[in-house]
Parts: C-alpha cells; structure tokens; sequence
C-alpha cells in the first residue's frame, strides 16, 4: 500500500450496514473491499440499540477486512439527514501584526474558522460540520484557499450543519464500541450529493431521492451548496410489510418475493407469469401473478414519491435542470424511473456505481463516503479539525463579541417555510449579497434564484 491509503465508508441503514475499503492511489479511488450485513438496533435509520448495532457493524467491517485483506481501523461514517439544520455563518479576523499586513498561514484559517463557529447552539444539538463557501481578504472575496496570501483582515462564510446530540452520540458510541475509530462523520446528502453528481449538475441543480430500507431521503444541491432536505419515515422495509401482510407470508419471503420478482410499476409486470408464494397456516403454496405482487409495491412506492412531490412544491422548488437522481436499494426495482416520471419533472436517471463488485444503487452512500474524505482539500481537512476540537478550545475573540444576534435559520414545519425571527430580521441589513440579482446566473432566473436565496436564508 505505499503511495496510497485507504478509506471506509461506513453506511449504517435501516435495513443493511454496508462498509466499503476504498484505496486511493495518485488521487484515483478504487474498491477493494465489501462488507454486507443485515441491520440490528436500528428504526427508520436511527440507531435505537446501541450493543445490537456494534455487533452488525462489526461484522459487515470483518467481512471488508477479510475481502480487502486490509486492517480496518478507522471508518469514515455517514450521518442521517434526520433532523438536521442548516445555517449560514460569518468569521472575521486581523491578522496584521503591528499594524502591518503579514501572510496567512494555517493558524489564520483555523481562527477564523473559530469565530464562524462562535454561535449560540441549543444544547440538545451538536455541530456536525462546517463548510466554507468563500474566503475575502481585506475585500477581496470568491477565495477558495487564502493561505500565502498578504492582507490585513481575513473573512470566511460558510454553512454550519448541525444535529441532535443522540443520534451522533449513539452513532459514535456503536462505532467505537464495534472496535473502530471514526476518522470523519460525514453527512450523507453531503457526501452522495458532493461526489456522485458532476458539476454542472451540482452548480445548476438537482434533487437526490435515497430509497433506502428505512426511510427515503430527499436533498437539493445547488451552486455547490446543500440547500434542502426531507427525510419521510417509510422505505424499502414498508414495502415488504405490505406485502407480507396482503399475501400472508413472512416477512423473508416477502424480502426474496420483492427482489425477485418485483416492479416499482405494474405495468410493467407480466399477469402471465404465476409466483409460488409460501402462505401461513397453508401447506401447499398460493400462486399469485407478478403483475398482482407489482401492484402491492407501487402503491407504497407511489405515496413516497408522492409526499416528496408535495413537499417540493410547498418550497416552491422550480424545475431543476439537473433533474433527479435515485439512489438506494429500492432504487434498483426495475420501473422505479417511469413511475418517478409522473411525479417530477426534468430528466430522471438512476445512479449505480460502475465499480466491480458494487453494481447496484444500495452502494451509492458508501462509495460516496470514500470519496468524499478521498477529494478533501487541506483547507477542508483545517476546517474539520477545528469543529473536532471545538468543545476544548475558545476563539481568541470570543469574549470580545457575542453573536446572540446573528440571524439563524429553522425549516419550519407548521407553517413551511424559512423564518427569521422578528427581531432577527430587523437587525439583518440589506447588502448586495442579500439583494434579488438583476442577471440571469448559471442559467437559472432571477425567480428560481431567489427562491433558493429564501429557502437557504
């Protein structure tokens, strides 16, 4: 392994926890290595049973390991969208010494990165990340990477991402206690969004559906930035409920039934073609028709899609010219793309990952971690230690300023939409940045601008 390294994307599903050994070499990631083993201790992608979690975590690790022939010590591991808010944050600091403009070293990303995260937190959430959108040097704004730069004040805007306590804290003690350190938490939209859309797709937008076991999760990307997301509690699972329930059979036949011989789309199906199916409390088995089986699964299929539909109207969210991506497992039921077609617009296509071994949409969120810690720039990587080390270090000019008054941001529920507070939105000044743009940017109007530039502030 000389001139590489390797990284382990860790997805801990509802359903599955899948853990994949990526190894980087000259900056090209390759798998080598896979590890699948069913889910315990988890409801609706929250983990519930901490010890019964560590051990089906510890297995899928130990078949990568034995797979890769590699020893796992540490994973990068993907966080729920559940629950999480999104809030744009500002640091400033001078940097001059004695009056004199000096360059900016490392220290200097890392102080401003602290008084970006001097914000008042609730104490039942935690900060997960934070990521910079844009550097300005005595003015001089659009920086990505300030270092070896000369100025005299330094400025760093970025979006702070935080969540509920318990699930970091009982996704970080399943991982330790499985025997892994957790080299970075990484949100999954983040992760998928950032690595599995190119970037047109993720400068002009787009809108990634996750059908995974235990819950589906939908985000938007746009202009290189995490904008939105909903996670509705039903998936993969519910579907084999359903049709465990309807054809009375366990719900393990209803597993194999669904994969086999399932269509996201009934039509699809073939009436013709009969399916023995194994059924309580009978000793010969009952033959149904796919078509009859297919129809149980799009119903289910149709009221996910469906709430997701209402949902990105009730933001307003415009037609996207990156159109949609499915990914996760009930992604790869075949006519899950047609039934898609009659509730959103724009081009829809289904993301599997073209690695060996890995062929299949339920892969996406893992490789993607992989490849996000892999692509990491050493600004990002700064950054990341700083939020790691918040809670046992203080900005140099937190006492200095408090910024109780910094506008934040809450998707409200009841009323769906984005609010400030009162006193929030008197205090926040109207500059250009906040004004409506007069030109057309990245072929989107002014309209579909704005009501981003809303849905994020």
């Amino acid at each position: 392994m000389n001139n590489s390294e390797v990284y382990v994307g860790l997805d801990i599903g509802t359903t599955s926890i899948k853990a994949l050994v990526c190894e980087s070499v000259k900056g090209q990631l390759k798998v080598i290595g896979v590890g699948v083993e069913r889910s315990a201790g988890l409801n609706r992608g929250v983990i519930v049973d901490i010890d019964r979690t560590a051990q089906a975590i510890s297995a899928a690790v130990a078949q990568a390991e034995e797979k890769s022939n590699v020893e796992i010590k540490s994973v990068v591991v993907g966080l729920p969208a559940n629950y999480l808010q999104m809030q744009r944050v500002h640091g400033m600091i001078t940097i001059a010494t004695r009056g004199q403009s000096r360059e900016i070293v490392n220290q200097d990303v890392i102080d401003v990165a602290r008084e970006a995260l001097t914000q008042s937190i609730p104490p039942e959430r935690e900060i997960i990340d934070l990521i910079p959108t844009e550097f300005t040097v005595d003015g001089f704004s659009g920086i990505k990477d300030p270092r070896g730069m000369v100025g005299v004040r330094l400025e760093m805007k970025a979006t702070l991402y935080t969540g509920p306590k318990t699930i970091i804290h009982n996704t970080k003690k399943a991982v330790q206690q499985a025997g892994y350190d957790i080299k970075d938490f990484v949100i999954t939209p983040i992760a998928t969004d950032f690595n599995l859309l190119n970037d047109g797709e993720q400068d002009f937008g787009t809108v990634v559906i996750d059908l995974g076991g235990g819950q589906t999760t939908t985000s938007i990307i746009h202009d290189h930035q995490l904008k939105y997301t909903y996670v509705d509690p039903e998936g993969g699972k519910y579907i084999t409920k359903d049709i465990s329930t309807v054809m009375n059979t366990s719900l393990k036949n209803a597993e194999q039934l669904k994969l086999n011989h399932g269509y996201a789309m009934a039509s699809l199906a073939d009436k013709d073609v009969q399916v023995d199916v194994d059924v309580v409390g009978q000793n010969d088995p009952v033959q149904y028709s796919e078509q009859y089986l297919s129809e149980i699964i799009e119903a289910r299929v149709r009221q996910i899609f469906g709430r997701i539909q209402d949902r990105l109207k009730a933001i307003h969210a415009p037609e996207l010219p990156g159109g949609v991506v499915l990914i996760g497992g009930v992604a790869a039921l075949p006519g899950v793309k047609e039934l898609a077609e009659e509730y959103f617009t724009g081009n829809i296509k289904v993301n599997v990952p073209e690695q060996m071994g890995i062929r299949h949409p339920r892969y996406a969120v893992s490789l993607s971690l992989g490849m996000y810690e892999n692509q990491l720039s050493d600004i990002d990587r700064l950054i990341k230690q700083t939020v790691q080390r918040i809670d046992t270090i203080k900005s140099p000019h937190e006492e200095k300023r408090q910024n109780v008054n910094q506008p934040r941001q809450q998707w409200t529920e009841k009323s769906g939409k984005l609010q400030h507070s009162r006193q929030e939105a008197q205090q926040k000044p109207v500059t250009e940045e906040s004004a409506p743009k007069k030109r057309k940017q990245n072929g989107l109007s002014n309209r579909f601008k704005n009501i981003f530039n809303n849905l994020f502030d």
